[in-house]
């Protein structure tokens, strides 16, 4: 039995599109609708066999779907579910992509017509590109997907959801939404905000009378590759899970305080300390 006889995406970008592109690859949904704003992108989305047909009216798109995937910035989802919840199918199954979940799914849950189910959801994958045309099958191959479902959870729409994550080629982990918005803000969101504040001190440096960024090499741009993500999405992630960034954010202070104070005083063997500690961690990854 296939995952989906009609799948609605709306928002059919990076993360959507390359979410329909696998499943579509896998033969696991009959139809694919794609929903969003802007017709040239929605028309590409054609051409390329991501999507069958879309329409520019997310009430209309869902009609008759029994799987819908949201890939809309976070500050919308709930906006979104609230105007398509009259239109869903009995049995339905709205998930997200959103990457903040403790508010996303306390709105979401609530407006779930009777017989219809949300589950949250969060692909840890992505790139700094957008659009369909950025999109590809095997962006969530090997990378982790988090669905954080709660007490009121349907059994039927969490099996649902896991497997879709798995077709995709994720390793898919249940999680509490508190501790997951906590452990994205510290792998995630933080290493954004570094990034985005790293390029604007470069940039903004003014002993010299121009802009030291062109002398940039691969360093930099390696670090910083991650701020030409789409600002509006990234505005939106800091507004939602504003309190959990803030501690990681004081909690880096408090680190980059201690290399400042090592280098102010001298400290040879406790900066290598440091960079020996973080090499470690870091080598632990890889």
């Amino acid at each position: 039995m296939s995952l989906s006889k009609r799948m609605a995406v709306i928002g059919v970008g990076l993360i959507g599109g390359s979410l329909v592109r696998v499943l579509r690859q896998q033969g696991e949904v009959d139809e694919i609708v794609g929903i969003g704003r802007t017709e040239p992108n929605l028309q590409r989305a054609v051409e390329l066999g991501v999507i069958d047909r879309y329409s520019q009216d997310p009430c209309q798109g869902v009609l008759g779907a029994d799987l819908v995937f949201l890939a809309t910035p976070v500050c919308s989802i709930a906006a979104v579910l609230e105007k398509i919840a009259p239109y869903l199918a009995p049995g339905c199954v709205v998930t997200d992509g959103g990457s903040v979940k403790e508010s996303v799914v306390a709105a979401c849950e609530p407006l779930m017509p009777a017989g219809t189910f949300f589950v949250g959801g969060h692909p840890i994958a992505g790139t700094e590109k957008s659009g369909v045309d950025a999109s590809f099958a095997t962006l969530f191959a090997g990378k982790r997907c988090i669905v954080t479902p709660t007490a009121n959870t349907d059994e039927s729409a969490l099996r649902k959801i896991l497997r879709m994550w798995e077709l995709a080629g994720s390793e898919v982990i249940q999680m509490d939404a508190h501790k997951h918005d906590r452990i994205v803000a510290a792998i995630s969101h933080l290493p954004h905000m570094v990034a985005y504040s790293l390029v604007n001190a470069v940039d903004g440096y003014d002993r010299f009378d121009e802009s030291i960024l062109k002398y940039s090499a691969g360093g930099f741009r390696d670090f910083t590759r991650i701020a030409s993500s789409d600002p509006a999405m990234w505005r939106d992630i800091s507004l939602m899970n504003g309190p959990a960034i803030m501690e990681m954010m004081d909690f880096f202070t408090d680190y980059f305080g201690q290399l400042r104070a090592l280098i102010e005083s001298g400290d040879g063997a406790g900066l290598q300390r440091f960079f020996t500690e973080s090499k470690r961690s870091r080598d632990a990854i890889l």
